[in-house]
């Protein structure tokens, strides 16, 4: 059965923005994006994280690195009975365009995380949308065909309720 989704940018949506945050000791949760994610469970959308990854290409920390961190956020959501259903991200960076090129089309402004995510999950995309903090993340929306919306800040089950209407 077809339902929307919520793509969700990680850093600065799901948790502070910290530079190549991949340690569990560094992360912290947004106001509210706990709350949010389940809200968004309980409304019958599936729940995608879309994150670009460039630490990856840069050396400074590895895929499984970021899957640890992804284990985390996935045990402490069940905690409160919410749940992201996948996590998807792009390690590649155009600085170093030799690592990781088979990835460029995941990199956002592109839609390639969320076109696997259609190809994934019986996905109604009239209906989604992308919340991100960045430019990239609104171009990635518009790029798939969704609705795109800019978090800069505060606490984002409001948000979410409020730009949505759900």
């Amino acid at each position: 059965m077809l339902k929307p989704a919520a793509f969700l940018d990680r850093d600065g949506v799901i948790n502070k923005e910290k530079k190549y945050l991949y340690k569990i000791s560094d992360f912290e949760w947004i106001e509210g994006s706990q709350e949010g994610i389940k809200f968004l469970n309980e409304n019958n959308y599936h729940v995608f994280v879309v994150s670009n990854q460039s630490g990856i290409a840069r050396g400074l920390y590895s895929e499984k690195d970021v899957l640890i961190l992804h284990e985390f956020i996935r045990k402490e959501l069940k905690k409160i009975n919410a749940y992201i259903d996948e996590f998807f991200i792009s390690p590649y960076h155009p600085m170093f365009p030799d690592k990781f090129k088979d990835c460029a089309h995941l990199r956002k402004p592109q839609s390639g995380m969320l076109e696997i995510a259609e190809s994934r999950w019986p996905i109604e995309k009239k209906d989604s949308f992308l919340i991100g903090d960045k430019d990239s993340d609104i171009e990635c929306a518009i790029n798939y065909g969704i609705r795109g919306h800019l978090f800069n800040s505060g606490n984002l089950l409001e948000f979410i309720k409020r730009v949505e209407n759900i």
